[in-house]
Parts: C-alpha cells; structure tokens; sequence
C-alpha cells in the first residue's frame, strides 16, 4: 500500500503535469514528448525565459510559467535533472528570435544537460545561461565539489528577469540582472522532518523528537548539523543573520525577503516566521521592502522552511512588483 495519493511511482511526474494543465488551461501548455511546459499563450516580441529541473519542488518550475514570468519550464524525474534533449525542445518551442535565457540551479546534473542544450541550439539561436547558487550551507571550499546549492533564490529571478524581458530587454542586459540578482541573494534553511519520496515508506533522514536538521538541501539532504528545536523567536535570527551577513545589508538597507515552506510547513508557521523576520530585521536597521510566504520552491513533504533575502534597489523593487499571472504566483 502507497502513503501517498498515487498510482505508480515511475508515473508521478507525468499524471501531477496532466492535472496542473488541466487546472491553469490558460496559463499553460503541456507537452508530452518529450516533456515540458509553455505559456498557453506565447509572445514572440520578447527573450523567452526557460528553467527547470527536476520534480518534488513544486510549484517550482512549472507553477511560474506564464505572464512576467517564465515562457517554458522543464521537469525531469523526482529529484532528477531533465535530459538535454528535453530543455533545447522547450528553447524550440519558445524561442522567436530575440534571444534565450536559461535559469538554473546550480546542481551537477542541471547544469551539464542545461550547458550541452545551449551547446546543440548555439548554431542557430542566441542562448545565455544564469546560474543561481544561493544556499549557504553548502558555502564552496576547496574540496572541488560545485559549491553552493541554487534554492529560493531562483524564483526572485525568475521573477525580476521575466518582468525585465516582459518589457523587451535584451538578452543580454537581463542575463547581467539575473547575475546581480544571484550575486546579492542568500538563503538558508531548517528541517524538523525530512521528505518521503513517492514509493518509499521511510524519510530520507531521521530526526529524533525535539530535534532540528540546520541547512538542509532541497532533496532529502542532510544539512550542516543537528541541533535541539528552538522557538520560532529563536529560529529565525539563526537563520537570518548569516543570510544578511552574506549579502552584506547593513543599518539603512532594505531587502526582498522570501519565507519559503519546504513542503509541509503550515500557513500559520510561515506567517509567524515572516513577523519573527521583520522583527530581527527591524533591530538591525533593515528595511523589509517586500516579503511573501508560503510553499514556492518545496522538497516534497517535508516539513521546514528557508529563509531568502535579497539586497533591493529601485529596480529590483520596480521589477518585483511588475505584474506576473502564473499558476502559483499573481500580482
């Protein structure tokens, strides 16, 4: 017997993608084979944004495609990077001539079949890649691994980059936004339970009761260490203050901030972390410009949050507040 509504587990991507579409009909597109999404209704004046990566974080990717945000998204296997030929299929699809950037995390898998697409369209369209590499807890040092994890953080740019390309930016005048924005954004986040992936019956860790996993990754990883559970009052300031730290806001700065649910995180623990985080940030003499809450870039159920913070400017404010109509974000 399954824990989970589904009926095989090899099937869980492809059945979730026809249920998405047939929910946002107007918003977007599937396309079985290979397997991707699109804008229902496509422009052809514009870059096209394409990102993706593999499932168990949604609403990431799909449920940001459409208006001011992304034009295609590409799902791969639960936790697993889409194939190369998958990503230059959706590029195909959406790409008009001005030009294709590509939004990756930065993880192994996404970015080699991400770069060996732009490599087989490079002949024939204009391709820019941004990678976004956001998680502190996997800070690069030198034992040669990737360096950080891309989370959060990547919906703030797909974000700000899809309203800079909805009003005809060039390729790549977005793709230099789309660095600045990785380049000024941290996040970090905390587990009280690990995700079960579909077909197993166990988490992917253990955590004993009272006990709290700090820095954890986005699919089932481990974080920096176990630690005792704390309040919320205390949580968040652990949380907080390396992120500003890293992004180097200081008295008189103000932030876009991004309260994210990894899955199982309840509405009203997301709304009293977002108050804990405008406390600590208004004790440092931080501005919270802007913040949302709930579940956006999730790891299947499990049960925790990150934090994300991004240094703002009058652009990027601009620019987060152009208008954006997805599946699982409207203003």
């Amino acid at each position: 017997m399954s824990s989970h509504v589904i009926n095989r587990p090899e099937d869980v991507v492809q059945e979730a993608l026809e249920g998405i579409a047939i929910l946002h009909p107007d918003i977007i597109s599937y396309h079985r084979d290979p397997r991707f999404v699109t804008r229902s209704v496509a422009r052809a004046d514009k870059v096209a944004l394409i990102s993706g990566g593999g499932a168990g974080h949604e609403p990431l990717h799909t449920g940001f495609v459409g208006t001011g945000m992304l034009d295609a998204a590409v799902p791969g296997a639960v936790f697993a990077s889409p194939t190369a030929l998958q990503i230059r299929a959706a590029v195909e699809a959406v790409e008009t001539g001005r030009g294709a950037l590509l939004i990756v995390k930065n993880y192994t898998g996404d970015k080699l079949n991400f770069s060996i697409a732009a490599e087989l369209l490079a002949p024939e369209r204009e391709v820019d890649i941004v990678i976004v590499d956001d998680d502190l807890s996997t800070t690069t040092t030198d034992d040669g691994g990737p360096g950080r994890r891309g989370t959060a953080a990547v919906l703030a740019v797909e974000k700000i980059c899809g309203a800079a390309a909805e009003r005809g930016r060039s390729l790549a005048d977005i793709a230099d936004l789309g660095r600045r924005v990785v380049s000024t954004s941290a996040t970090l986040s905390v587990a009280f339970r690990s995700c079960t992936p579909p077909g197993r019956s166990e988490p992917s860790f253990q955590l004993n009761a009272g006990e709290m996993e700090f820095g954890v990754g986005i699919h089932g990883e481990r974080g920096r260490d176990t630690r005792a559970a704390v309040t919320a009052a205390e949580l968040v300031p652990r949380l907080a203050e390396p992120v500003v730290t890293d992004i180097h806001a200081a008295e008189g700065d103000g932030v876009i901030a991004i309260v994210n649910g990894l899955g199982a995180t309840h509405g009203l623990e997301l709304a009293i972390a977002t108050a804990e985080l405008r406390s600590y940030l208004t004790s440092k003499g931080i501005r919270l410009d802007r913040v949302i809450a709930g579940s956006f870039v999730t790891a299947l159920d499990m049960h925790g949050l990150s934090i994300t913070l991004l240094r703002s400017t009058d652009e990027l404010l601009d620019l987060w507040d152009a208008p954006v109509r997805t599946a699982a974000l409207t203003w």
